[in-house]
Parts: structure tokens; sequence; C-alpha cells
């Protein structure tokens, strides 16, 4: 596409890529409002591109009578909201928030139960697409990453601007969902501008404009400033970023130690991060919250059997193991217990996992009752070098060919079709089931709930 004939002041269209010829309200060919211009907007090349909604834009592309109606996009009361839709956040649905706390803000929202699976499959297509546009793809989660378009514009004959533009139509086209793109100088700037104007935003952050922009911004919009350090900083009178900007390095060294170094830069608008191809997976794994509180090995065993399974399959479809095993447990009043073993051998093994798990588990089973319990396994590698033949344990051979059985049953018939006693009769994928209570269903509407 020719963009000579117009300037960055004059931009294009973000429907129909129609580069425009004079500052207009509306494109001169479409029609739409949706223009785009910026001084620096065919020079600029970094971007970040996140997803809009994405769990719930899965679910409402799937299920077309949901497209007006609030959907949440979490797990059971005791829960918390994965994702809400845009209709359900702006009735004060947050990711994160209690399930009970979103249920009040919204009552008439429709409750969907995660489908990672699918929406891992959703994730890896957009990342495909992604990565037709330039192989600098650096994944932040299963829907955003940070893509550098330098040097693709003689591949696309077009400024990474209209590439990702028309990326972003094809995505509403072909995947059946919507993103946001930030596109900046660094990464800082193109993450904080992927924020603006979403769903479907297109923002721009120019290297020019980058000083007066952060200086009326809150400290929270830097990257690592949570809410215990925007504290801190508000003991000392720190609001915004541009009083950050009048202070040298040396004095946010001296009072913040080695954060006080990213304040600097930042604050200026300075990040000299790369877009680097691949993160590398640290650790896989699984867990459940109750929805009410568990203590006894009774309830909590089967979970662990169940996400031991969840781990174990997770690892395998990856080829990857690790060496060591963590539990998760988090009390009931919201205090997070952390415990881990390593192991002589890496593993994939639900078997060894759950054992594993199961002697820490023990340890903790002394009256406390829980409301979150979680397995995982930590010090990744590849599975070549995972569960070598032990010599003291001459049954363990025999498990894992069991295993292997099952997995290939799974796999053939789904997952339901041999569990163990360990789970069997447990209820749902393990989870703990009172007399008397039925499963939840997958979609849960207004009318249906209690």
């Amino acid at each position: 596409m020719d963009t000579q004939t117009n300037t960055p002041e004059h931009g294009f269209c973000r429907d129909c890529l129609t580069p425009q010829t004079d500052v207009v309200r509306r494109c001169a060919r479409c029609g739409s409002p949706r223009l785009l211009r910026h001084p620096e907007l065919y020079r600029l090349h970094l971007a970040h591109i996140d997803c809009d909604a994405f769990y719930a834009a899965v679910e409402k592309r799937d299920n077309p009578a949901l497209k007006d109606k609030p959907v949440i996009i979490g797990g059971g009361k005791r829960g918390v909201v994965s994702t809400a839709c845009y209709i359900a956040r702006i009735n004060g649905v947050r990711s994160a928030m209690p399930m009970f706390k979103a249920l009040e803000a919204c009552p008439q929202a429709i409750v969907i139960k995660p489908n990672m699976e699918k929406y891992a499959q959703v994730g890896r297509d957009v990342r495909q697409m992604m990565q037709e546009l330039t192989p600098q793809v650096e994944p932040i989660s299963i829907d955003e990453a940070f893509l550098d378009l330098a040097g693709t514009q003689r591949l696309h004959n077009m400024p990474p601007a209209l590439v990702l533009a028309r990326f972003i139509t094809r995505l509403e086209k072909e995947i059946g969902i919507t993103a946001s793109v930030g596109l900046s100088y660094c990464k800082f700037l193109a993450k904080v501008a992927s924020d603006f104007r979403k769903p479907r935003g297109f923002s721009v952050i120019g290297e020019a404009e980058a000083l007066e922009f952060l200086k009326p911004q809150p400290v929270t919009m830097i990257w690592g400033v949570g809410k215990a350090f925007a504290s801190m900083l508000e003991r000392d009178a720190i609001r915004t970023i541009g009083q950050l900007q009048t202070m040298n390095q040396a004095e946010l060294m001296r009072n913040y130690g080695s954060m006080g170094i990213r304040l600097y830069h930042l604050s200026r608008g300075s990040d000299a991060r790369q877009v680097t191809r691949e993160r590398d997976t640290k650790s896989i794994s699984a867990e459940t919250t109750f929805d009410q509180d568990f203590g006894n090995s009774d309830d909590l065993v089967p979970v662990l059997r169940a996400l031991s399974e969840k781990v174990s399959e997770r690892l395998k479809k990856a080829d990857l193991a690790g060496r060591t095993v963590v539990l998760k447990l988090k009390t009931a009043d919201f205090k997070t217990r952390t415990r881990n073993r390593q192991l002589n051998d890496p593993t994939r093994l639900a078997d060894r996992i759950f054992a594993t798990g199961l002697e820490l588990l023990r340890k903790e089973i002394n009256g406390t009752k829980y409301r979150l319990l979680g397995i995982g396994v930590a010090d990744l590698c590849d599975a070549e070098k995972a569960d070598p033949p032990d010599l003291v344990d001459i049954q363990s051979h025999k498990r894992a060919l069991a295993e292997e059985a099952m997995d290939r049953l799974r796999n053939k018939f789904g997952r339901a079709a041999v569990e163990t006693g360990y789970t069997f009769g447990k209820g749902h994928r393990g989870k703990p089931v009172r007399t008397g209570e039925e499963q939840e269903p997958d979609i849960r509407h207004p009318w249906e709930r209690n």
C-alpha cells in the first residue's frame, strides 16, 4: 500500500485502511470515524497487542445468544472472576474480584466456567497470526504479546502501523474476537498505549510527547508499582510520574533501592528492553478454589489426585518434565502456604507428582481448613530426561506403563473414560461434593442461581 501520498498527520482509516489526504472526521472512502493519525505514525515499530476480554469474547463468539449479555468467566461462588466482558465491567465487575462480589455488582450476569483448552487453542491461533507479521513476537500471556516490526516494511509493503491495523481486521474476521493495539518506541509505553480506549483500541505514544504525556499520570502506571509500593511513595508525597521526573537517579536509588533505577528511567519514557522471541516456562501448575472450606484427607486427597493428573497432562502436551513438586494451600483467612520438594530425577508422571504432593499435604492436615488447593511442577526440562528406571522402586515402571495406558484411553474416549480409586465417585474432577449436592452446569443463568 502506497503511503507516500499522505502524511502521518492525515493517517489512515482503521476499517478500510485507506490513507487520508486531509485532516477529516470521517474516512473519505467508507465514512468510518475510526481514523488513526499521529506525527510519528509511520516511524514507530514496537507494539503491544492485547485481546479484549479474551475468555468472554471466545464464549460470545461460540454462543451468539450471549452477544448483548453481561458475561463473567469464573468458577463457583467461592472462586474469583477470570474475565468479565465489557458489559459486566460497566456494572462494576473486575478481574480477580471474588465471585460473590461480582454477582452482587451484576446479578443479571451469566457465569461460565473457564474452558482453558478452548482458550489455549484460540490463543495459539492468534499467536500464529502474529508470527506471520514478524518473527519478533514475545508472548506475555495467552492473549497478549509484544511485537517488534522493525525492518518488516519491505516484506509487507506497508509501515508497521498499517500492518497492525490489517492484522486486527483479519483477527475479527477469521478468529471472531477483537484486540487493542498500543504502538510506541519502547515496550513500557506500548503496553500503556494498548490499555487506552479498549475495546478495539489503537493508540500511539510517540517519543516527542512521552515526557509530557507521562507527567500527569499516576505512579501506578509504572510497571512494578503496585498498591504496597504506591503507598510507600504516597508517604513521601509522590503521586504522579511528573514528580519522579524532577528527582535525580541517585536520590531515587537512595530512597527506593534498585526500584529507584526503574522509576528514574520509566518516568522519563526510557525503556531499553528488547522484544525477545520466547519466554521460558518456569512452572506448570493447576489449582482449584472450593465452594466451602475443607480440612480433612477424604476431601482434599481426591482433589490433589485430579490436579496432579491435570498437571501431568499439560507437561506431556508441552513435552516437558520438572524436578520440583510444589504444593499450594490457601487457608480460610486467605493466607497462602507453599511447600515444595525436589526429586532425584525430573518427572512428568501424575503418579509421582501426586505421591510427592501427598507427602507434603499430609503434614498440613492438622485441623486447618483450606479454601484453595494447588499442585505444580517447577525446574522444568525436556521430557527426554524424565522418569528413568528406578532400581529401588521396582513397581514404578509398572505404574508408569499403567499411566501410559490410561493416557491412551483418555485421548481416545475422553478424560472420564478411566479414573483411579482416588477420584472415582468423588465429584467433578475430584472436587468434593456433599450428599444431595448437584454438579454446577457449565453455564449458569441468573434465574438458575439460588
